[in-house]
């Protein structure tokens, strides 16, 4: 079904508004694409809390974890220029890699978080890349690779930019502004040039207490969704929250930026931190997206095979995640809506209904961002999607503020 650009704003529009209105969100913009062309793109609210500078189309954001879809993508496609495929071993080209009984994990375990590099034992610094690098070498598997997934929050970034320096001999950041952004005109920067940091937002945390939840609409022109999936499991905010276990050590491993505040300094928006450090447009991300959703082509000019698409659409790993401790789902590179298995279902019991993050296509896949980020494509229906904003929410995946969002797009068909 092609989308009409004018129903859709009207869809979309009183939903963002109420955003600011009723969700807290101080600055925030959408983009949405179908069949390579962007259809609605909206944006709004202030780049400070003093609402002293308005979010403008010219606004750039940082976008934390949906920057790893951004590595993915520039992975896939050093894999596909070099016709290396993902069942190969990642010490063969990475040797050093190949030690601690890491010595079988492939290409595509370690794209679908399956490797067990979640956390590290030793402790380095995040801004030390070359300490990272040789500490994830030298790590044992969290656990045995190939039979179980989790999150790997902070060192996908490493893993999917050394595989990329290996094969390429640049760094990713680098691949991305060459093959990618360059070409494409694209605004989404990974290590951002000092010029550009007069029009960035200001990133602020969380804010405590509980955020309000979405009516329930029988009339109007947008229906809002009337449940919540869960963000992660409650076990897994209190074990975030308590040093010692293992979702705390994979979100302090590497250690360092710990502190939403140290992410607004220039020298910091400089760094290429590929896992959280992106920072971009909403129409730069659904850009990206659409590419990925249109077929791997964009702009008459074509950047991914059909096998390669394959491979972000495929599922290869489903089930109870060891860092969320909920069912999440993973491709090579991207992350999936869990099918409702009996293990997924019985693990939700206890938890509200679940509700899709990536649309209604099982094709569909993405990366949200800490605090209410979120992007993806669906190339079932040619549809991408990002949102991005600069006052974060409580929570790790997607939350209301993006998915009522999502819910009205596909609330069309």
């Amino acid at each position: 079904m092609q989308l009409d650009a004018d129903k859709l704003r009207q869809r979309l529009e009183p939903l963002f508004q109420e955003n600011f209105e009723t969700f807290g969100e101080l600055g925030a913009a959408i983009s949405v694409w179908q069949n390579g062309k962007e259809l609605i793109e909206l944006h709004g609210g202030f780049r400070d809390a003093r609402r002293e500078q308005p979010w403008t189309g010219d606004t750039i954001v940082l976008i934390w974890s949906a920057t790893k879809g951004i590595g993915s993508a520039c992975l896939l496609h050093v894999l596909q220029e070099h016709k290396i495929d993902i069942e190969r071993h990642v010490g063969e080209v990475w040797p050093e890699f190949a030690q601690a009984g890491k010595e079988t994990i492939t290409l595509g375990q370690l794209l679908s978080h399956q490797a067990g590099l979640a956390a590290l034992d030793r402790k380095v610094d995040l801004l030390d890349y070359a300490a990272v690098i040789d500490a994830l070498a030298k790590q044992e598997p969290n656990w045995p690779p190939g039979t179980a997934h989790g999150y790997h929050a902070r060192t996908f970034g490493f893993l999917v930019d050394e595989l990329v320096r290996r094969i390429s001999g640049i760094k990713l950041a680098e691949y991305w502004r060459k093959t990618f952004a360059e070409p494409l005109g694209l605004d989404l920067w990974i290590g951002l040039p000092e010029k550009e940091n007069a029009r960035v937002a200001t990133m602020y945390a969380p804010k405590a207490g509980k955020q309000p939840e979405p009516k329930d609409r029988q009339s109007g022109p947008v229906a809002a969704a009337t449940r919540t999936r869960p963000v992660a499991s409650s076990d897994f905010y209190a074990d975030l929250a308590t040093k010692g276990t293992f979702a705390h050590k994979v979100f302090a491993s590497p250690f360092g930026l710990n502190a939403i505040s140290a992410m607004n300094k220039p020298e910091i928006r400089a760094l290429p931190i590929v896992s959280f450090g992106g920072i971009g447009s909403a129409s730069a991300l659904g850009k990206c997206y659409a590419i990925l959703a249109n077929g791997g082509r964009m702009d008459g000019r074509e950047f991914f095979s059909e096998r390669t698409i394959t491979w972000m659409k495929m599922a290869l790993s489903d089930g109870i995640d060891r860092v969320f401790q909920i069912p999440t789902a993973f491709s090579a590179g991207f992350m999936k809506d869990s099918r409702p298995t009996r293990e997924n279902l019985t693990a939700l019991s206890s938890q509200v209904p679940e509700r899709p993050i990536f649309g209604k296509s099982m094709e569909a896949f993405g990366y949200p961002g800490a605090g209410g980020s979120h992007a993806f494509a669906d190339p079932e229906n040619g549809i991408s999607f990002a949102y991005v904003m600069n006052q974060m929410k409580q929570s790790v995946l997607p939350n209301e503020k993006s998915l009522r969002l999502v819910d009205a797009i596909y609330a069309m068909w």
